[in-house]
């Protein structure tokens, strides 16, 4: 049992519409990871949440640093964590673990900083997982005045704006290999550059983005959306850029939700940050946004159910097709075609 999972039931819910199916696009899997609220989170953890209620068909792993060896390179440690993750699919593919294709894609890290020399790791990623590898997630997460905790990646600053970068980046097109984009939101600037410079790369954002609201942006929500607001309608602009909707609910978005003595139901979540989704859903549209659930790092705040209940509440106006794309069918057309054969 996790360390909040008492917390967590203090606002247990139903999940609403359970068999509206979803792509999860976004969860981590890992173990003896001391930084985040589940230490553990491997196949059985996952499908605890995954089988919580909600109908959800498939899932997305993206990278977070996973069976790195302190004692191997960079070069190597990327490929340790494909790897691992590749067998985790592999046995949830055999079906012995119930109906979810857990990591049904994977999107892992390569130092794209090595310019034409990640070529290599490239190909290698693809040929460890050649029907599953999706993309590569580059972080930018970071912020120079020390009062936001650095990421586990530790980025240098400017790092989407670099020429070595660059350079890197430019090999994932000739292998149809998207990007994920992790940044908080100060450096949205930066994201756009690339996103002009790269226009036929995919470009995942994720999180919004990362509305920050701790640190010195600690009591300047207003100002932070104002900033965020200008920004994300320009990166808008940029059509080969998709977004991630969640991945809100860490402590570095302020809201301290994990605080509360009850834990917060999916409608509170929601309502507390409706206006990032919907400003993102209306400037991006439909057809490029996608819900995701980024746990077990959002677990700090709400449970699994109460998330993805919280995403159906929002949208309960909206078209069947509509709900379709943004809960499903974006995703598995974002990471390929995960979608499962449908039944006769």
């Amino acid at each position: 049992m996790n360390s909040n999972e008492e917390w967590l039931l203090t606002n247990k819910e139903e999940a609403l519409e359970p068999n509206l199916p979803i792509c999860d696009p976004h969860h981590h899997l890992w173990d003896f990871n001391k930084t985040y609220i589940e230490e553990t989170y491997l196949l059985p953890d996952i499908l605890k949440d995954t089988e919580s209620g909600h109908n959800i068909v498939s899932t997305v792993f993206i990278e977070c640093g996973a069976m790195y060896n302190p004692e191997h390179s960079i070069e190597e440690q990327v490929i340790n964590e494909t790897e691992f993750v590749n067998g985790i699919a592999a046995m949830s593919n055999s079906g012995l673990y119930g109906k979810t294709k857990i990591a049904k894609g994977i999107v892992g890290s390569a130092p794209l900083l090595f310019g034409d020399k990640v070529a290599n790791i490239l190909d290698k990623h693809i040929s460890v997982a050649p029907k599953r590898f999706k993309g590569i997630r580059s972080q930018a997460a970071m912020h120079p005045d020390g009062t936001i905790p650095s990421t586990r990646a530790r980025p240098i600053e400017g790092v989407y704006i670099n020429d070595m970068f660059h350079q890197g980046f430019a090999h994932l097109e000739p292998r149809n290999l998207s990007f994920e984009a992790w940044c908080y939101h100060p450096q949205l600037p930066q994201l756009i550059q690339l996103a002009k410079k790269f226009p036929n790369t995919s470009i995942i954002l994720n999180h919004f983005g990362g509305p920050l609201g701790i640190g010195s942006f600690t009591d300047k929500e207003e100002e932070t959306y104002s900033f965020w607001e200008k920004h994300i309608t320009e990166l808008s602009k940029c059509e080969n850029v998709v977004a991630k909707l969640g991945g809100i609910a860490m402590e570095i978005n302020g809201f301290k939700w994990h605080l509360n003595k009850k834990a917060p139901s999916g409608l509170e979540l929601i309502n507390r940050t409706k206006r990032y989704y919907e400003k993102t859903l209306d400037l991006f549209g439909i057809d490029r946004c996608m819900f995701e659930s980024n746990f077990p790092v959002d677990k700090i705040s709400c449970s699994y159910v109460n998330l993805w209940n919280g995403f159906k509440l929002l949208t309960k106006e909206y078209s069947h097709d509509e709900r379709t794309k943004l809960f499903h069918d974006n995703a598995t057309v974002s990471y390929t075609h995960l979608t499962l054969p449908t039944k006769a």
